[in-house]
């Protein structure tokens, strides 16, 4: 029997080849999306023109998927990466895969029949477990939305919910293209939280966000050589006066749809 379709996009920002594991994690990636319950619109993968990633990308075998290569020639940080993939996206929902993560097999199937039974929501986020480089688990999250001490409307994430309470993860959210796009996207220049930010910006905007209560997400948390390990970790290493200073930025910024690219200046010594 045919199964199902639901029209989203799943964007896929890649800017190099040089990633431990990365054959391996990227093969898990796309096999998410091959075994879902219901057929998804497009793969939409933007990435740079960094020596044999384009060769690469354009000779994987997707079977089963339709996949859009959009190459990037300008920055490639994961903010615009992502802002250019949902431009080039081909259908009324979006979503944000990372390379080293994986979507569980029923996650676009309860996304359909969610946003079909509450029209009213343009974006819905999975319940994510989040894993070391080992595979082995390490907490949730976006579980928060269920709390009745911090929530009043349990389930859906609101204004005052981030206000209080910052841990809330983007990748694997659904969201209608539009209200992406209309709310600005990722904000390139808020280094450490712009994906706090950006989820401040859609409630302040009176966006409806639900956690849908099912797994709909695994997340590889600090692997070495991503973005945030590198911010604790490598040689982009932020101080905690620098990670206070963006955490209050995205709550003073997220009333603003442009980016006003306000820059970190350490304190003198």
């Amino acid at each position: 029997m045919e199964k199902e379709k639901f029209d989203v996009s799943v964007i896929l920002p890649i800017h190099t080849l040089k990633h431990k594991d990365f054959d391996i994690l990227f093969d898990r990636a796309i096999k998410s999306l091959q075994i879902q319950s219901v057929d998804i619109n497009e793969l939409v993968i933007v990435h740079t023109d960094e020596d044999g990633l384009k060769i690469k990308l354009e000779n994987y075998d997707y079977s089963g998927l339709t996949v859009n290569l959009v190459e990037n020639k300008g920055d490639f940080d994961f903010c615009t990466q992502t802002n250019l993939g949902v431009e080039n996206a081909k259908s009324e929902w979006v979503s944000i895969l990372e390379f080293d993560d994986e979507y569980s097999s029923i996650w676009f199937k309860n996304v359909k029949r969610f946003s079909e039974s509450y029209p009213e929501f343009d974006s819905f986020l999975p319940l994510v477990v989040d894993t070391d480089e080992k595979g082995m688990f390490v907490g949730f999250t976006n579980e928060a939305t269920f709390a009745a001490s911090l929530n009043s409307e349990i389930g859906v994430l609101t204004n005052e919910v981030l206000m209080n309470y910052q841990n809330f993860q983007s990748s694997g959210m659904s969201i209608r293209k539009s209200t992406y796009l209309n709310a600005g996207g990722f904000k390139p220049s808020i280094k450490l939280t712009f994906v706090y930010e950006l989820l401040l910006r859609l409630t302040y905007n009176s966006i409806n966000i639900m956690t849908i209560p099912r797994i709909g997400y695994k997340h590889m948390n600090l692997r070495e050589g991503s973005i945030f390990w590198n911010y604790k970790n490598g040689n982009k290493k932020v101080s905690d006066n620098e990670v206070s200073f963006w955490i209050e930025l995205a709550k003073k910024e997220h009333f603003f749809v442009s980016d006003r690219k306000i820059k970190y200046v350490p304190e003198e010594a």
